[in-house]
């Protein structure tokens, strides 16, 4: 139940984030109050996970795999290119939340 609390706070950190282009400067309000309840979702499903898993493990796996999820929106919302060092840099980072939820000493599985 831990990881679909986590996968809710990233899913909901994505829509946030994605939704902040569409605020156009916090002056669109349905597209803000969006935001906000996403960024609010995602921090509150994020504090119960860290109740339970390291906070390092946590904010590794969230952030990584939102840079990834939100780097993916962007190119099919916003169509926004994703060079081959991009693409790269992706790889790498989910290469490194693999390694840190899969092989870390610290990670509580």
């Amino acid at each position: 139940m831990i990881y679909v609390k986590l996968a809710l706070a990233i899913i909901f950190e994505v829509i946030a984030t994605s939704l902040l282009k569409k605020t156009e400067g916090f002056t669109h309000i349905p597209f803000t109050v969006t935001m906000l309840a996403g960024y609010l979702l995602s921090f509150y499903f994020l504090s119960q996970v860290v109740k339970v898993l390291p906070v390092g493990i946590v904010y590794a796996t969230w952030s990584g795999l939102g840079i990834v999820l939100i780097s993916t929106a962007g190119y099919f919302l916003y169509k926004q290119a994703l060079d081959l060092p991009a693409v790269l840099g992706m790889g790498f980072i989910i290469v490194g939340v693999v390694l840190m939820n899969v092989f870390s000493k610290m990670s509580v599985h």
